[in-house]
């Protein structure tokens, strides 16, 4: 869905984007992290074709960046970390307007609207003026502005920001119903336990460069369990290994990561564990969380 290919972009006294290529697939939720000053906003906005890169090219279904921006904006939406609302308009009308600013007209405008409101669950603030919303209520309606039109890409800098932990936990099961949809999102956020929620891979952008060159992906094909016994033994590593399904084990002290080509085979594994007279003080499903994902992947980056 999106492709960027070897992507340059200097400001007058620094190169933010230095060579970055990058896949997104369609239908998925990536999320694009990074310190700041990394080049995150600068990517995001060549993506939404919003900035002219220096050299390098930006795909958004096949169709250029920089050959046909009108179509990408027809396309995709971009919702910036500092967003503008018309405060003194309804958020019937806000949501209109957005609508018409994208071509819609007619009938396709009530319709939109009323699609849109109920996505973002505004559809009972249809009559409230946009300057009487709560801080979570203005961002929902945001982000139907950006989806009035049907967008099949999303870009969202730093959405959950100053949102209380209710109003993220509504953003997260709102990104992933939006997804549900046929929605490709890409998040940035400096909030990596939010990014957890919903997000299926995730992109690292430091001192602008793509770290590691690719999309780590975070919600892995493969069952990873933790196995752990009560003290620790050399052989154990080479021991799991050999049974059958055992893709991969890592052992460090008393604990044992281990990949099994199916969940199926926690059983098998377990008897086999305690069949060999070894001491089991725990079998569990583990997951490798986000911001350990991010600091495997600068570590051996670095490296």
């Amino acid at each position: 869905m999106i492709e960027v290919q070897n992507l340059v972009y200097e400001y007058p006294s620094k190169r933010a984007l230095d060579g970055v290529s990058l896949r997104v697939e369609a239908g998925t939720i990536t999320a694009l992290v990074g310190p700041n000053g990394a080049g995150k906003t600068t990517l995001m906005r060549c993506v939404a074709a919003l900035e002219m890169p220096y050299s390098g090219r930006v795909l958004i279904d096949g169709v250029d960046t920089q050959q046909a921006p009108r179509r990408i904006h027809e396309i995709l939406s971009y919702l910036p970390d500092f967003f503008g609302l018309y405060d003194t308009l309804s958020v019937r009308r806000c949501l209109s307007f957005a609508a018409m600013a994208h071509g819609l007209r007619g009938r396709r405008v009530d319709a939109a609207v009323e699609k849109a409101a109920a996505r973002v669950g505004l559809l009972d603030r249809m009559d409230t003026r946009a300057v009487e919303l709560s801080r979570g209520l203005r961002q929902r309606l945001a982000i139907g502005q950006s989806i009035v039109h049907e967008p099949r890409v999303i870009l969202l800098d730093e959405p959950a920001a100053g949102l209380d932990p209710d109003a993220r936990r509504a953003l997260s099961h709102l990104f992933l119903e939006l997804r549900a949809g046929g929605m490709t999102l890409v998040v940035s956020s400096h909030i990596l336990a939010e990014l957890e929620d919903y997000s299926s891979f995730m992109l690292i952008i430091r001192d602008g460069k793509l770290v590691g060159g690719q999309a780590v992906t975070l919600q892995a094909d493969r069952a990873v369990y933790a196995i752990e016994l009560d003290s620790p033994i050399a052989a154990f590593n080479d021991f799991v290994l050999a049974l059958p399904g055992v893709e991969k084990a890592v052992t460090e002290g008393a604990v044992t990561q281990v990949t099994l080509d199916s969940p199926g085979r926690r059983t098998a594994t377990i008897r086999a564990v305690v069949g060999a007279g070894y001491q089991l003080v725990a079998f569990a499903e583990t997951k490798r969380s986000l911001e350990q994902a991010y600091l495997d992947e600068t570590r051996r980056a670095a490296e």
